[in-house]
């Protein structure tokens, strides 16, 4: 099973602190350890939302919102891609993260990835050999995903 375990952003990651040396070593180890578990299948961090931009979709409308945006509790710092057995699982993992905030309250979001086998038969043959064309392409090219 395919977790994303998602990172709530602070007010000061939106204001584009960066890390202590402290937080970056605990998180380096972090990742190691993941890495060292067989789970670590991609992470990251983000720029703050006012590097970005949101694209709404109304019917055949699209518009663009450029960030920052309000919500500071519904931002995303950043994330993990994790391969792992269960949820529960997942769940024991992040409770070994260091607080990705020091100093505050954080909070780490855990999302199970849909599978292809999840869609049912909405997703053809075709659609499958589609989607594993795509993806090996991706990976060819050095892409994380």
């Amino acid at each position: 099973m395919r977790f994303m375990i998602i990172i709530k952003a602070s007010q000061d990651s939106e204001a584009g602190k960066m890390p202590s040396q402290a937080l970056l070593t605990a998180m380096g180890n972090y990742n190691e350890a993941l890495l060292n578990a067989g789970i670590l299948l991609a992470g990251e961090g983000l720029h703050p939302s006012s590097k970005g931009a949101r694209v709404r979709f109304r019917g055949d409308t699209h518009t663009v919102i450029d960030g920052p945006f309000a919500e500071t509790k519904e931002l995303i710092a950043g994330f993990w891609l994790w391969q792992v057995k269960s949820k529960e699982e997942a769940v024991e993992w992040v409770k070994r993260c260091p607080n990705p905030m020091p100093g505050t309250e954080a909070e780490i979001e855990i999302r199970q990835v849909f599978e292809m086998e999840d869609f049912g038969e909405a997703f053809t043959p075709e659609l499958r050999e589609q989607e594993a064309r795509v993806w090996a392409e991706a990976q060819a090219q050095g892409k994380k995903c």
